[in-house]
């Protein structure tokens, strides 16, 4: 599909598939297994330019969001963790692009744009889930200084990012409650604290950490945009970009279990023929390939709604919707196409089966995204 690409956007996800299948697959397993930080490999993304392909002009190279999706599936399809290194990044680079002073567009972006400067953003609260509006982070300004208190949790990237976007209340008493939401743009201050990483089940190597702010100090030149009481909208506008690469990590991690499926089901043979001869087999991998193509399609989709400056709230949650539940289904038959192998820390598919479970209840759980898309049908009066 990425011949619909420009021949420049073309040749750039060649490269990523190239710097996957070169030095991504041979050392994944030993490395996700380990929990280890792929260092090596992100120094190699930056030099690919990876982290600066959200950033406009005259500081990144930026590309279409149909390329940014096939970049985004090209990484998920070697390790997903790798593709959610570049996610919460590539929202606050967007974040940035849109809404930030001059100031703060030139203070940050040419560092974010080459990798120098990794971003995170810090929205989930321990009590808080996807409640937003209920968090309890608060800054309150005090002269030229906001004073940070509260925490948050599941924040990916953040103990080696060096700016983080904090989504919190500078007006709690604001009516209705988005109003007095902001963002703050945070480094690392005193009274910020990166409290510990969380194990997880899957998504190995980078980590997810809790934070602490204590009395912490934050410049008030650090709002973003300048304005209070914007956050909220702010942060809804780029999660729509952060659940479009949320789906297509879920398509790479997808079209990985399949390819494996699909190459284990020609070599494996089961009562003197290929098991995919097998109907039971055959009819698992037509499904996968089926779930695969639509999921695919829903999430460029999305991306072209991007690309041609539309909203696409409802839009974005379809293909997060989707593709991260075909993710899992496709990681579960490939499961059943490998057989007892794929119950094996010695194959991917396990791997699979550990990381697909992330894009259905990250960046907005699949029941949200729900709620998202029916709202959205009866404010449009349907579907387009």
């Amino acid at each position: 599909m990425i011949d619909e690409l420009p021949d420049d956007e073309q040749d750039i996800v060649r490269t990523v598939r190239e710097f996957v299948d070169r030095d991504v697959r041979p050392v994944v397993r030993e490395l996700e297994h380990g929990d280890i930080y792929p260092e090596r490999l992100i120094e190699t993304m930056k030099g690919l330019g990876v982290f600066g392909l959200a950033v406009p002009r005259p500081h990144g190279s930026p590309v279409s969001t149909a390329c940014f999706v096939h970049v985004t599936e090209e990484l998920a399809r070697g390790w997903m963790s790798l593709a959610g290194a570049m996610g919460g990044h590539t929202v606050v680079c967007k974040l940035l692009a849109a809404f930030g002073t001059a100031e703060q567009r030139a203070r940050y972006l040419p560092r974010l744009a080459t990798g120098e400067l990794r971003a995170a953003m810090a929205l989930t609260e321990p009590g808080g889930g996807s409640d937003l509006q209920a968090m309890r982070t608060l800054a309150r300004l005090d002269g030229d200084e906001y004073v940070v208190n509260g925490a948050k949790t599941w924040i990916t990237n953040a103990r080696r990012a060096g700016l983080v976007a904090l989504l919190c209340k500078t007006d709690p008493s604001a009516e209705p409650a988005h109003r007095g939401i902001s963002v703050l743009l945070v480094e690392k201050v005193p009274g910020f604290t990166v409290s510990r990483d969380l194990p997880k089940l899957g998504y190995k190597g980078v980590e997810s950490c809790e934070l602490s702010f204590v009395d912490a100090r934050v410049p008030v030149a650090a709002l973003l945009g300048g304005i209070e009481g914007h956050g909220f909208a702010q942060m809804m506008a780029g999660l729509e970009i952060g659940r479009i690469q949320v789906a297509a990590r879920a398509t790479g991690v997808g079209r990985a279990a399949f390819e494996d499926a699909l190459r284990y089901a020609q070599e494996r043979e089961s009562f003197g023929k290929p098991i995919w001869r097998h109907q039971s087999v055959g009819n698992l991998l037509a499904d996968m390939a089926t779930r695969l193509t639509a999921a695919r399609r829903l999430v460029l989709h999305a991306a072209s709604l991007v690309d041609r400056g539309r909203r696409c709230d409802l839009e974005a949650g379809m293909a997060k919707l989707f593709a991260s539940e075909a993710a899992m289904s496709i990681a579960i038959d490939a499961i059943r196409v490998h057989g007892g192998h794929g119950y094996s820390t010695e194959f991917d598919v396990e791997r699979y089966f550990r990381d697909a479970p992330l894009m259905i209840v990250g960046e907005g759980t699949n029941e949200i995204q729900r709620e998202v898309i029916v709202r959205r049908l009866v404010e449009r009066g349907g579907l387009d």
